[in-house]
This record gives C-alpha cells, sequence and structure tokens, in this order.
C-alpha cells in the first residue's frame, strides 16, 4: 500500500461546490481507498491505495467526486517526502522575524522550471514574496492571503497549472498527521 494526501482545491469555499468531508471519507473508501482520513472542511484527505501514481491517484479522486457530487474539482496528491520538503525548503521559516500566519505552500500539479517565477512577475505583488522550489510555491503574504492578487487563480492562470494554497499551521498539522499514520 501507498499513502498519499490529495488537496482538493476549491470545496466548500463560499458555499460552492460543497461537500461534507464524512461523505467524502464514505465515498472513497467505496471506491476502493484503504485507510481514509479527512482533515478540515477544506478538502485534505488521506488515502491508502494500492496504485503508487499520485497522478492517478488524484484522477480517479477527481473522477469519483463528479460522479458522485458533480463538483468538477481539481486534485493534487503528493508524499510525506512532499510535506518534509516544506519544512526543509522553505527559507522563510529562517528569517529572524517570520510570521508563520502570513506563510502559504502552493502545491502544484507538476514540477516548475527555472523560469516559472519570472512567469508570475512577482515583482508587481510586492511586498508579497514567493519562491519556487521543484512542485511547490513558498509565499509569504505581507497583509495575508485575503488582501492579495498572488492566489490560486492567478498562479494557474500564469503557470498554466492545477494549483491549491495551504497556510503554514495546516501544512504543520498535515505533516503530523502523516507521521501518526507511518506508526
Amino acid at each position: 500500500m501507498y499513502r498519499h494526501l490529495a488537496l482538493l482545491c476549491g470545496i466548500n469555499v463560499s458555499g460552492h461546490n460543497m461537500i461534507k468531508m464524512d461523505a467524502l471519507k464514505t465515498l472513497l473508501e467505496n471506491a476502493g481507498f484503504h485507510n481514509v482520513q479527512t482533515y478540515i472542511q477544506s478538502g485534505n484527505v488521506f488515502v491508502d491505495s494500492e496504485d503508487e501514481n499520485p497522478s492517478a491517484v488524484g484522477f480517479k479522486i477527481k473522477q469519483e467526486i463528479f460522479k458522485t457530487f458533480g463538483h468538477e474539482v481539481p486534485v493534487v496528491v503528493i508524499g510525506k517526502a512532499d510535506l518534509e520538503a516544506c519544512f526543509k525548503n522553505n527559507h522563510y521559516l529562517n528569517e529572524s522575524n517570520a510570521d508563520s500566519k502570513k506563510l502559504y505552500v502552493a502545491f502544484i500539479s507538476r514540477e516548475l522550471s527555472d523560469g516559472a517565477l519570472n512567469d508570475l512577475k512577482i515583482s508587481q505583488f510586492k511586498p508579497d514574496e514567493a519562491r519556487i522550489d521543484k512542485s511547490r510555491i513558498y509565499i509569504k503574504y505581507a497583509e495575508g492571503a485575503g488582501k492579495t492578487r498572488l492566489d490560486q487563480k492567478y498562479i494557474e492562470k500564469k503557470l498554466n497549472v492545477t494549483a491549491t494554497i495551504r497556510n503554514w499551521n495546516t501544512v504543520t498539522n498535515l505533516l503530523s498527521l502523516f507521521e501518526e499514520r507511518n506508526v
């Protein structure tokens, strides 16, 4: 069995794409996933699967959600190593005045090129900052996520990817849950 974390994009936001987590859990169990566990209402779902391929797992989850709920929900699937890399490679954590409430991670559906940061035109969002690390973008919002245009939709449009953003507290809790699952 392979352990995966599916990050669903855009569910239960402002009354759109509403999916109750217990219904999602049941759906995924019935679809053949094992050890299904959800975390908060924003669409974080741990699953065990015989399929090692994260893209295939994400596609299956996306199909099942559409068949059952009628919602077209993009899904980014990551592993424990992806979350561990967030802590290792997020240089904003090393700043002396790091405010974890302003730190976010955008998880991207594919690995980004070195030029992707230029494609985002980050300078137009100052004082917000961002750095790219493979299939993650570390973001430091100056005023918070609600007061910026550097959001999921902008990232997806500029880079032609599927993206989903999680705050640092959620990333921390997801890693803890992943570690608990490995016991």
